[in-house]
């Protein structure tokens, strides 16, 4: 088994090359062993490699004496809400996301949708599966099945608070797991009209890739709102848990701001209510959190990290520049269709076009995340501590340096040879200068 496929937040790798039934069976067996599973709820993407990866999963499973809930075909999102809804220990998402679709691969999570990466389950999940050595268990699982996507619509379409304001949307899925979202827009009917583009999820992988964070894949989405007149425009990524938008322009909406946003509509709801956002985010997100009442706290990249920041600090809410949001309201997990009816809440509360509300948020020149090749990284951070330890800096994920009029944020991959860079300043000519210098920094030192 390639040990490789064990990443920090999930387990992904291309099929069956690093990950074929086999090793997903005794993922299987050493994921209920390590949590004494009795029972685990377990969805799925459309990919091609899915049901026998699937099939084998569960025979591991059960075979440690697990009882598996069989979720059917499901979204990310789909899964966590199952978390909370069904009697079950633990679920899990088989999915690759947004990777095409050679890729497979699963992400778990205990009850409440807690989070597992390496750091609290899934290396000793690695280790057991690697070693093959399996306790025999007392009796074989059960598997049935159960259908939660009409309870979870339903759930989500009741945040809808449109009045009597009618919408044009349209919605791009790639064809990939966002399609088993559509129906919530469809109970919501009487406001909002959808012009569907790449929704059908009986030819998955013939589109563009299944990634909003790329925003070129965004470019034929903006052209479809543009020409049916659209209020807004959505894409999901491949298993749903990220969410991009462009506006009635078709121009793209930042996902940092869009966090800004989405705070909005929550902190009408919930008065001082307290929100996360990643430190890669605009000064304008945690200005207008506070803006609106709320109490804003800043946190590292990274959905475990966010989640578990999110519980300890009692958070309803939490945006990552990544296109992942994370609700309460989803045991603390993501929910991109929730952010796209809370967008279209307080598109309806204010009257006004998302592009006037974005423009109201882009108080800054932002960069968006740079990477840069490196095998220095440890060199590459020391260079800059000590070039810019004239800033207020903090070191919660990578280092991030602030001062009065810009700041920025450089942080290592945990997979790749790579530094990635974010800055932000009060003019686009300050900030491409400061890039510059800090690229020259970052690639002459790393070098």
């Amino acid at each position: 088994m390639n040990r490789n496929i064990f990443k920090s937040y999930d387990i992904r790798g291309i099929y069956p090359s690093d990950i074929d039934e086999d090793a997903m069976y005794r993922i299987g067996r050493a994921t209920a062993q390590h949590f004494s599973l009795k029972n685990v709820a377990v969805g799925r993407d459309v990919r091609e490699s899915s049901p026998s990866l699937f099939k084998e999963l569960v025979r591991g499973l059960t075979e440690s004496g697990a009882d598996v809930v069989d979720l059917g075909l499901t979204s990310t999102p789909m899964v966590y809400f199952a978390a909370s809804r069904l009697p079950v220990d633990a679920v899990i998402s088989l999915t690759a996301s947004h990777n095409p679709g050679e890729y497979n691969g699963m992400k778990l999570a205990l009850a409440g949708a807690v989070p597992v990466g390496l750091s609290t389950g899934l290396s000793e999940i690695r280790d057991l599966a690697i070693a093959g050595e399996f306790a025999p268990a007392e009796r074989v699982g059960t598997v049935t099945e159960e259908d939660i996507k009409p309870d979870y619509c339903s759930y989500f379409a009741s945040f809808a608070e449109l009045g009597d304001r009618k919408f044009q949307v349209v919605i791009d899925s790639a064809n990939m797991m966002g399609v088993l979202e559509l129906p919530i827009y469809e109970e919501l009917a009487m406001n909002v009209s959808v012009t569907n583009i790449w929704n059908d999820l009986e030819h998955p992988f013939v589109c563009h890739e299944a990634n909003p964070l790329k925003t070129e894949t965004l470019d034929e989405l903006g052209a479809k709102v543009r020409e049916t007149g659209a209020d807004l425009g959505m894409a999901y990524d491949g298993d749903a848990d990220r969410v991009g938008f462009v506006d009635e322009r078709g121009e793209i909406i930042p996902m940092d701001l869009m966090t800004a946003l989405i705070a909005r509509e929550i902190l009408r709801k919930k008065p001082g209510a307290t929100i996360l956002y990643d430190l890669r985010s605009s000064r304008a997100v945690r200005e207008i959190i506070e803006e609106h009442g709320g109490t804003a706290i800043e946190c590292p990249v990274g959905h475990a990290n966010i989640k578990r920041l999110m519980r300890e600090s009692g958070a309803v809410f939490a945006g990552e520049l990544s296109g992942h949001y994370y609700f309460e309201e989803n045991s603390i997990a993501e929910s991109s269709t929730l952010t796209a009816i809370l967008l279209l809440n307080l598109m309806a509360e204010s009257g006004e076009p998302v592009s006037k509300l974005v423009a109201e948020t882009h108080r800054y020149f932002h960069s968006g995340e740079i990477n840069s090749e490196t095998e220095n990284k440890d060199a590459v951070l020391e260079a800059l501590r000590k070039r810019y330890a004239d800033g207020k800096t903090t070191e919660i994920d990578g280092i991030k340096v602030e001062y009065p009029t810009w700041w920025f944020n450089v942080r290592a991959s945990n997979t790749e040879p790579l530094l990635r860079l974010t800055l932000e300043a009060e003019t686009a000519e300050a900030m491409e200068e400061k890039k510059t210098e800090l690229l020259g920094v970052i690639r002459g030192t790393g070098s």
